[in-house]
């Protein structure tokens, strides 16, 4: 009787943990999946290093899916040469390293794709990218991925070895994202091609492994088959997955929920998993919401943060932005909104709970904030490739992961949680993650802490004030020329009208039509 009386009371907590889930599979996220092993990993410099070991470790197939790839950037700046090859004993070069790869592992295949857009975007990484698919290794496959509405980019960032480990967050392995967490001041290693510098980078990404990492697997594969209608058949004997060197475990076996943004195409209708993900966590929030992301112009989470914050007794809400975008003409179109957003939460927050900031490094130069992450309380943290856009929400195709503790993994979940957030908070101050975790324990809420650790010399965070605006801004900011979006229920026509690849091919046409007319000139003058 007394068992039974148990039986029904576990099943009692059982079931008011599970209707307290903010991830619901089918609903704000695709699937739920264990992790076996789990990691947070935070800028490049630390990702690539891990990424490599991945790589080289893989005996049957990778799957790398990106915004961009650039082949030719130094995946270990100031790391000591032997023989032009890294102390790894493989090229440091990332198109160089993957030849070796593949030729060092001889049942390996590599599957590159690649947003087609990005060489309109990124024109002087055309040839080399026409050059690996020409020349590489035939067990190397390369595809540029056009398969969306015109307008609209793959976004999402996401590496699979051998259906075991996978990484997936907001770092591409491109031009411009290499900087350790120190972000320090004119690092010679943050070095252009062109020998120029480029400034502190700040970013992050994830670790699984386990059915996460296959579920991964399988939504690569299927944007494979829908790029290139090749279907990539799943490794039937993969190894273990192997584990880096150096890379701590945050957390073992604990649910991961995956969550995509897919604009309306080929009759297929919008998902926007992302957005409601968004949206259920902020509505969920009791004490804190931590975010970084590189825009912040998302008009359903405005509407969401002002509720939140005209209540009494809501949260904190803390953004992490860029000072900048990357050009003019994207602070016209985003920074913009973001200035109308920042007036109206400032309109309603009759508590001071909101405060929006972007990073500077010692010397006071920005930060420039691509990491996309979302942390609520000590409940719930989010990493992936989607921002705090429109875009995101439904236009561009995003992949975001996703945990949460429940009350019966507060101890443990909820501590990696909040020791991930005073881990990032520590950096933008250039401190110990054990003062900011210190502080938290002592009850300061997020704003007290960032009040005692922040200061106006050195490391630290800047508030971000609107901008004024002029008739251009608000025509920007008004037609959302740089960040449109579907709403659900919205379908676009697909195959219509003039498309990115048809673009990239004009303009490969263009180049090797002016390259044919050269050599003719040259040989006609001789």
């Amino acid at each position: 009787m007394n068992n039974a009386n148990d039986s029904n009371t576990s099943d009692t907590v059982a079931a008011e943990t599970r209707a307290a889930s903010i991830l619901e599979s089918g609903r704000n996220c695709w699937r739920i999946e264990r992790a076996d092993r789990l990691a947070l990993i935070v800028d490049a410099a630390d990702y690539f290093v891990h990424l490599r070991q991945v790589l080289i470790a893989a005996k049957r197939e990778v799957l790398l899916i990106g915004w961009d790839f650039d082949f030719e950037i130094d995946m270990l700046p100031g790391e000591t040469e032997t023989n032009g090859l890294a102390p790894d004993g493989y090229p440091k070069q990332l198109g160089d390293f993957l030849e070796a790869v593949v030729e060092n592992s001889p049942e390996l295949h590599i599957y590159m794709l690649k947003w087609n857009g990005a060489v309109i975007a990124a024109p002087g990484r055309f040839l080399p990218t026409m050059a690996l698919r020409v020349f590489a290794h035939e067990r190397i496959h390369f595809a540029l991925d056009g398969h969306h509405p015109f307008g609209a980019c793959h976004h999402q960032k996401i590496v699979v070895a051998d259906d075991s480990i996978a990484f997936c967050g907001g770092i591409d392995a491109t031009e411009d994202r290499w900087d350790t967490s120190e972000h320090a001041p004119d690092d010679a290693r943050r070095t252009r091609k062109d020998g120029s510098l480029y400034g502190p980078w700040h970013d992050a990404t994830t670790a699984l492994t386990g059915a996460a990492a296959r579920a991964l697997a399988e939504l690569s594969r299927r944007r494979w088959h829908r790029a290139t209608g090749d279907e990539i058949t799943a490794p039937d004997d993969a190894p273990p997955p192997v584990w880096p060197d150096g890379l701590p475990v945050a957390l073992r076996d604990v649910d991961v929920g995956i969550a995509r943004t897919e604009p309306p195409y080929d009759g297929a209708e919008i998902i926007n998993e992302i957005e409601l993900l968004y949206l259920d966590a902020i509505k969920a929030a009791r004490e804190r919401i931590y975010i970084e992301s590189q825009y912040f112009a998302t008009e359903s989470v405005c509407a969401a943060l002002e509720e939140r914050l005209k209540e009494d007794d809501g949260p904190e809400v803390v953004v992490i932005n860029p000072e900048s975008a990357k050009s003019e003409l994207e602070d016209r179109a985003m920074h913009v909104l973001r200035g109308r957003m920042i007036r109206r939460l400032r309109a309603v927050d009759h508590a001071g709970r909101f405060r929006i900031y972007h990073p500077v490094n010692a010397a006071r130069v920005p930060i420039y904030v691509h990491a996309k992450i979302l942390i609520v309380d000590d409940r719930l943290l989010r990493i992936g490739s989607s921002n705090l856009n429109e875009r995101s929400m439904g236009f561009d195709t995003e992949c975001d992961v996703a945990f949460e503790c429940d009350e019966a993994e507060a101890r443990d979940t909820g501590q990696v949680i909040a020791g991930f957030r005073a881990r990032l908070l520590a950096e933008h101050f250039g401190a110990a993650s054990e003062v900011v975790e210190q502080l938290h324990r002592d009850g300061h809420s997020i704003l007290e802490i960032i009040d005692e650790l922040n200061s106006d010399i050195g490391r630290g965070l800047v508030s971000i004030e609107p901008e004024k605006e002029d008739w251009l801004d608000g025509m920007f900011a008004d037609k959302r020329l740089l960040d449109p979006r579907y709403l659900p229920g919205e379908t676009t026509s697909a195959g219509q009208g003039i498309r990115p690849r048809h673009l990239a091919v004009a303009a490969a046409v263009v180049g090797i039509g002016f390259l044919g007319w050269y050599v003719w000139r040259s040989r006609s003058r001789t």
